[in-house]
């Protein structure tokens, strides 16, 4: 199925769902997530028709990551988009498969991927998550709710419990270096431990600099 002009669709309906969405979480990051769900998409054999109208709707309700319904936020994105995707004419077979893509992607929510589409927009997010995209992507959250790089006294948490709401890098720990050995594909995971390594590179370098 041909989808560059459904593409054009699905962006101007994005935009018009993220004036609330915080930094981290504009259009760009949903172009690249996008850009990574065709990557794995085509490595692993998986619909496009599914994986990228997924990609692009994945974000498109905004639930402060402070939130107590911040679980909930995919499962009211899966809703939105196939509400969306409904009233637009979209094929109806593929929309329950969207949905669920679009519901598995989130780290809060943990559900589980069951179609390889699913799996592969999880990876694409998550990709975007870690390297150096991640590394900044990280700090403007962090700036958003007023947490510090680092703390001076002990920076790499090795006499206190690791806070990543108080301090941005302890969010490499808490969450980031774990995400290359969550990956669900193969393509995912190799470029998850590239990225990675950025990461603990970044690391290694700012504690010369500290």
């Amino acid at each position: 199925m041909y989808l560059g002009n459904w593409e054009k669709m699905f962006e101007t309906f994005v935009m018009q769902t993220l004036a609330e969405a915080d930094a981290a979480h504009d259009i760009a990051h949903i172009k690249r997530v996008v850009a990574n769900t065709k990557k794995l998409a085509q490595g692993e054999g998986a619909s496009l028709t599914v994986a990228v109208p997924a990609a692009w709707l994945h974000d498109c309700v905004v639930v402060n990551k402070s939130s107590p319904d911040r679980s909930k936020a995919s499962k009211m994105a899966a809703d939105k988009a196939g509400e969306f995707l409904r009233q637009e004419g979209f094929p109806r077979a593929f929309i329950p498969v969207i949905e669920h893509a679009i519901e598995a992607h989130s780290y809060s929510a943990n559900v589980t991927p069951e179609t390889m589409e699913a799996k592969v927009v999880q990876d694409a997010d998550r990709l975007d998550s870690i390297g150096a995209i991640g590394i900044a992507r990280c700090l403007l959250t962090g700036t958003s709710f007023g947490a510090d790089l680092y703390d001076p006294a002990d920076p790499w948490a090795e006499n206190r419990e690791l806070d990543d709401k108080a301090y941005s890098v302890d969010h490499f720990p808490v969450k980031l270096f774990k995400l290359a050995d969550m990956m669900q594909t193969a393509a995912g995971k190799r470029e998850a431990i590239k990225r990675t390594e950025f990461m603990r590179a970044y690391l290694e370098q700012l504690g010369t600099e500290i």
